[in-house]
Formats: C-alpha cells, sequence, structure tokens
C-alpha cells in the first residue's frame, strides 16, 4: 500500500475534527438562542466557547455563531433541538438529541440508523429531565458531596478517566443550571460541559457483549452531523 495508509489515515482524521467543529459551532449557537449572546452572562454559552476554543475553533467562527443564535442577521431560528427516542437492539432505552436546520431531513436518518432496533418506542419515562455538569479541579480528593452541596447541586458522582485532581458530574433541578455552573466556576472548577440533559432512573443490565454492540451502535448515531447528544440506561 506504500504511504496510502497513512493518506487515508489524515483524511479519517481531517473529517473527524471537521465533525467535532461543526458540533461545537451548533451548540455555541443553541447556548446563545437559549439565554444571552454574552458569555459573560449566560455560563452555558461561555462553557461551549471554551471548549471551541480548546479544539482550536477560530474566533470569527465563534463570533459568528454567537451572533446567529442571538438572532443577528435574522438567522437565529434556523437552528432547532429536536429529540427522538427509541430502544436499542440491545433492548436498552436511548434518547437521542439533534441540533438540525431540517428535522425533515434528520427523522428520516435517525429511523435508518436505528433499523436494528426500535424507533419511535416512547422510553422518557426511564429517565429524569436534570441540568447536567462535569467539571474538573487542580485538586485531588475533594470532598465531591461537600461541593455540590455548597454550589447547590442536588446530585453528583466522580467523573470517570480522571488521572490528575477531581472530577465530578453534578445534577441539577432544571431551574438551577446557571446558577450552579457559576457557583462551580467560581470555587475554582473548570467546567467542560453545562447543559440540561436525561439522567436514567435506572441502569441497564447488560452483558459485556451486549455493552461492545451497544457503544457501536450509539458511536454509529454520534457519527451523524446533527447528533448533538445521546442518552441511554
Amino acid at each position: 500500500m506504500g504511504r496510502q495508509w497513512l493518506q487515508k489515515k489524515r483524511e479519517i482524521n481531517a473529517n473527524k475534527r471537521a465533525k467535532i467543529t461543526s458540533k461545537l459551532v451548533r451548540e455555541i449557537t443553541m447556548a446563545a438562542k437559549l439565554g444571552a449572546p454574552d458569555p459573560n452572562m449566560n455560563p452555558r454559552l461561555a462553557v461551549a466557547v471554551e471548549a471551541a476554543r480548546k479544539q482550536s475553533v477560530a474566533n470569527d467562527t465563534i463570533a459568528r455563531a454567537i451572533k446567529k443564535g442571538g438572532g443577528a442577521g435574522g438567522e437565529g431560528n434556523e437552528l432547532e433541538l429536536v429529540t427522538f427516542e427509541g430502544m436499542s437492539p440491545q433492548s436498552v432505552p436511548v434518547i437521542v438529541e439533534c441540533l438540525t436546520d431540517n428535522r425533515n431531513r434528520t427523522a428520516p436518518d435517525m429511523r435508518a440508523l436505528f433499523r436494528d432496533g426500535r424507533f419511535g418506542v416512547k422510553v422518557m419515562f426511564f429517565f429524569d429531565h436534570v441540568g447536567l455538569i462535569e467539571a474538573t479541579h487542580a485538586t485531588a480528593g475533594l470532598d465531591l458531596e461537600g461541593v455540590a452541596i455548597e454550589a447547590g447541586a442536588q446530585d453528583v458522582e466522580a467523573l470517570e478517566g480522571v488521572e490528575e485532581g477531581s472530577g465530578a458530574r453534578f445534577f441539577t433541578e432544571p431551574g438551577d443550571l446557571d446558577a450552579v455552573t457559576s457557583a462551580l466556576r467560581s470555587a475554582g472548577w473548570s467546567v467542560t460541559q453545562s447543559e440540561m440533559g436525561y439522567r436514567p432512573k435506572e441502569k441497564a443490565e447488560i452483558t459485556a457483549e451486549e455493552r461492545t454492540k451497544l457503544e457501536n451502535f450509539l458511536e454509529t448515531i454520534d457519527d451523524h452531523d446533527d447528533c448533538h447528544r445521546i442518552y441511554c440506561a
């Protein structure tokens, strides 16, 4: 194959970066649409902008996304959040949130991706609608429950994959999301995610083999350009 494999790998990586950038820009647009188009007054927008900058998204691109979300130029209503429900092929409840400018395109695509599962099955009752915040702190061994109480969060769990310092996923009442996000940032936490989401009431019990297949199924959905977030039990 010579160096053809290297070129193919570069193309794959470039495509992945383009998809990540596209999703980050859409998150900025939606955050600006749902709140003030100013990161200093909109904690969720501040988090989205910070995440984009960490991925080297150009400042001009970020500024355009904020303007679009804020309604500049009459473009603020183009993007909408659409939620789809269904069961995976492993009978695990799945909620998929998409940011799209054409739901008539996105819905058939999602249906096709669920072809081995059950698209459209109502599963929302398996979840609680909550505020979700993921954050890290440079100090290791922090009392996460104490931090959660101090910030006003309803619950907390340790964040997976944090090798240094402390990492946590905080759960809030829907109306408390921005206040808790601001409190955590003021306490020195680096917030990497702050948004409304879904928390399963119970974890699905599946085998290791089924979990691998479930992860592959979810990854295929996540690769869709319009996919914003996926939640499963």
